[in-house]
């Protein structure tokens, strides 16, 4: 039997596993949805048990659609912020993943010492706010019976091997707010400071140290290494070849991820994309709402799908001068302000559902725009990934905005083939894969003047729903 990598992505609304060749070609892949409840208003929760079945469900769908073949590894790549406990004599989960757009922690994290603010930029390259990890972890162990505690990828780690292990990758950890980046370990600084012992957290590795292996997996047979792990933003990062200074790549998921790797850590921004034989560092802006507020619009337009927003969309040439500012858990990067409230602008009597929808996917082009203008110098051209990528409309909008070629991978499962890609490197291949993958080139199809209208009315309407200006 031939040798493969089954590469399991766990994202925020389904389980993806893919089976991947030494040479990059997917020999199969499956599916699961995961569902996401929201029990109080600005909650996000996971049932735990239930994403561990949505991978299982995945894994057993990707085997069945392919030929017989010996699984060499295991890479994973999961959902990062999001947090899970579990009791660790029973193994069973103490309460429910909160999901890492989750902000009912915002009052606690607003009542934080103002100069915790400064030690966590030093230490992590990120700023206190109730998307990270560590105010999530706190209210865990305030809540729940949980003696364990961590991010998706332990979780599934600890799943994997029997619930033998108790183990997290550096990237991962780093989204914390509790990881020093530059000491790379767990900071006991900010373990104080956030309050959560240092007993209840996994152990950190780098991201193809080795994470056990697989035991009483149904579907799976015994004594599978886990070789490498990733977070789903990072391992996009990996599959789409963004490994030096000057790339950039937008991840275009639920909310959305541009980053740009580094020469080295500085403390605005930056986060640890993945650490092997040295720690790669990478610029980042995060962004709340983009596929969520497709699929957000899509709904109150009375519409199937995004898939239908997009065609819709499609029969106006702009948004007729509406601007859909999708500020519903408040603004991410570069904004952080997260009592900002969602708003729709520049309506008149001549408005259509066309220019609403029109307006949404100008918003999600526009988000990304104002992340890539806090870049250093330009980005040249942008590699987008995610499942938006699909609508050649948001490609080109998102060229025109920007001002800069936009490629977009051809393939849908590109952080499931980053993290296959990082296991079949530390299993000894060579891969290089993103310099054969394909990619749909969109070029700027507007001038200047037009650009710097479109951005000017869009800063306008974030400016209208700013708290902190």
């Amino acid at each position: 039997m031939a040798p493969a990598v089954l590469a399991v992505d766990q994202g925020t609304t389904n389980s993806k596993a893919v089976l991947v060749s030494v040479d990059g070609t997917v020999l199969a892949t499956g599916s699961a949805p995961v569902g996401l409840s929201a029990p109080q208003p600005g909650w996000a929760d996971q049932d735990a048990d239930d994403l561990w079945r949505s991978v299982l469900a995945a894994i057993s769908s990707c085997l069945a659609a392919a030929d017989p073949v010996e699984i060499a590894g295991i890479g994973l790549s999961t959902q990062r912020e999001s947090v899970v406990g579990w009791d660790r004599r029973s193994g069973d989960a103490a309460g429910p993943v909160i999901g890492w757009q989750d902000v009912r922690t915002t009052s606690w994290c607003a009542s934080l010492p103002a100069d915790l603010d400064t030690l966590v930029r030093t230490r992590t390259g990120l700023r206190v706010d109730a998307m990270f990890s560590a105010p999530k972890l706190r209210w865990l162990l305030d809540h729940t019976n949980a003696d364990r505690v961590g991010t998706v990828d332990s979780w599934l780690i600890h799943r994997l091997t029997g619930c033998r292990e108790h183990l997290t990758d550096a990237g991962n950890a780093s989204r914390t707010l509790l990881y020093d980046v530059l000491e790379l370990d767990w900071s006991p600084a900010l373990l104080e400071a956030f309050d959560v012992p240092r007993s209840v957290l996994p152990d950190v590795r780098a991201s193809n140290a080795g994470f056990g292996v697989t035991a009483g997996v149904p579907g799976l047979p015994d004594g599978i290494p886990i070789v490498a792990v990733l977070a789903d933003s990072h391992a996009a990062m990996y599959g789409q070849g963004c490994t030096q200074a000057g790339m950039i790549k937008a991840t275009y998921g639920t909310g959305s991820s541009v980053m740009t790797p580094v020469d080295e850590f500085v403390a605005a921004g930056c986060t640890l994309a993945w650490l092997t034989d040295r720690p790669l560092y990478a610029l980042e802006g995060n962004i709340v709402s983009s596929g969520a507020a497709l699929a957000w619009t899509a709904t109150m337009l009375g519409l199937p799908d995004v898939g239908a927003l997009m065609e819709l969309a499609a029969t106006v040439s702009d948004a007729g001068g509406v601007s859909l500012v999708p500020a519903f858990a408040g603004l991410g990067a570069p904004h952080w302000d997260r009592a900002a409230r969602a708003a729709i602008t520049g309506m008149s009597s001549s408005t259509t559902r066309a220019h609403l929808a029109r307006g949404c996917v100008d918003a999600v082009a526009h988000q990304i725009c104002d992340v890539t203008d806090t870049i250093p110098g330009t980005p040249g051209r942008l590699r987008a990934d995610g499942g938006a990528t699909v609508s050649d409309l948001l490609m080109q909008t998102q060229a025109d905005v920007l001002g800069h070629p936009v490629e977009a991978a051809d393939v849908a499962e590109i952080s499931a083939l980053g993290a296959a890609e990082l296991a079949w490197t530390t299993l000894g291949a060579r891969t290089g894969w993103a310099a054969q993958r394909g990619y749909r080139s969109f070029a700027p199809a507007v001038d200047a003047a037009v650009r710097a209208s479109r951005r000017a009315e869009w800063a306008a309407a974030v400016a209208s729903v700013r708290t902190s200006k």
